[in-house]
């Protein structure tokens, strides 16, 4: 055990957090997400949903200042299905790293191109639609 590592960062998690390098990116992946799929690294939180995992990750994790660092999947044109989720993550982003800049929106498949590219994936069973996140590693300053 170690002292201030949220209990729901798994060591797995924790290794991959400290491997990543500045530019590295991760995708927090909603439940829908095929995460197995994509994955150079696979992650399994199930039972978790996407804000406690993104409030664990950014009290552990720098986001890049130099660059966009945090992406959105964007909603397929025509489907009218809500995303508060979105909302909350900006708050937990805001608070969570005075280098957040906003969330980018991409494409799905070219979100899922992106995410093929990422250094792992974590997959969660987040029931939201369209609630997944790529994060892009910034520097310990």
């Amino acid at each position: 055990m170690l002292k201030n590592i949220p209990s729901l960062i798994s060591p797995e998690l924790l290794k991959i957090l400290m491997e990543m390098g500045h530019g590295d990116e991760i995708v927090i992946g909603d439940g829908n997400f095929p995460a197995a799929a994509y994955s150079k690294r696979l992650v399994r939180l199930d039972g978790l949903h996407v804000p406690q995992i993104l409030t664990a990750i950014l009290k552990l994790f720098p986001l890049d200042r130099f660059a966009e660092n945090a992406f959105l999947m964007e909603k397929v044109p025509g489907d009218t299905v809500a995303t508060p989720i979105w909302e909350t993550y900006k708050t937990i982003a805001q608070e969570g790293d005075p280098n957040f800049k906003g969330f980018s929106h991409i494409e799905r498949f070219s979100f899922y191109d992106r995410a093929k590219e990422a250094y792992a994936i974590i997959a969660t069973s987040e029931p939201a639609l369209y609630a997944n996140i790529i994060l892009k590693k910034g520097v310990i300053e």
